[in-house]
Formats: C-alpha cells, structure tokens, sequence
C-alpha cells in the first residue's frame, strides 16, 4: 500500500522559507516521477514543481527562482524548500506520487502572513 506523509507546513512571515518533507512508502520510490502541488481557498489544484527520476526538475512560473524542489532516493523523500515566500503562497500544499500511477498525500497547511 503506497503512502505519502508530508511534514513542514506552518505559519510564516512574508519574506521567510519552510522546507516541505514527503516520505514515500509501499512504492520503488526511485522509479517515480514526484511533484508538489498546492491549493488555495477557492482555486483548483495546481502543480508547483516536478522532479522526474533523473532528477530533472520544472516549476510553475509563479514560483521560480525562489522554491528548489529536491529527492533522496535513499530516504525515499521528496523536498521543497521554499524561500522568499509571499501571502499568494498560502495554500495547502500536497505531495503527489505522478508517475508511472498517481498517489496523494493527505496535504499540510502552508500560511504566509503580510
């Protein structure tokens, strides 16, 4: 049975970083492709960054230059550091296994205060 725990959400003020954790199990986890998404009150689900299993990574243009998505195979986790970050960040942020079968995780809060 795949399971994905995320860990690191919080309060934080603008300007300041939080570093997202998402340990994987019931899954050869070097075999898949991870991602971060999050959603704000009242939008939909949007993928924030991708780490492909070659390590290749991309991001939503939003998040740019100031969040590095990251993995160690040999923890099976998947990170996101995120620094800089801004009120329109807050949201709940979800790990998400994407390929080659999709699995969520159950989310954490992320709120960033002006």
């Amino acid at each position: 049975q795949v399971q994905l725990v995320e860990s690191g959400g919080g309060l934080v003020q603008a300007g300041g970083s939080l570093r997202l954790s998402c340990a994987a199990s019931g899954t050869i986890f070097s075999r898949n492709v991870m991602g971060w998404y999050r959603q704000a009150p009242g939008k939909e689900r949007e993928l924030v960054a991708v780490i492909n299993t070659g390590g290749s990574t991309n991001y939503v243009d939003s998040v740019k230059g100031r969040f590095t998505i990251s993995r160690d195979n040999a923890k099976n986790t998947v990170y996101l550091q995120m620094n800089s970050l801004k009120p329109e960040d807050t949201a709940v942020y979800y790990c998400a296994i994407i390929a080659p079968l999709r699995y969520w995780g159950q989310g954490t809060q992320v709120t960033v205060s002006s």
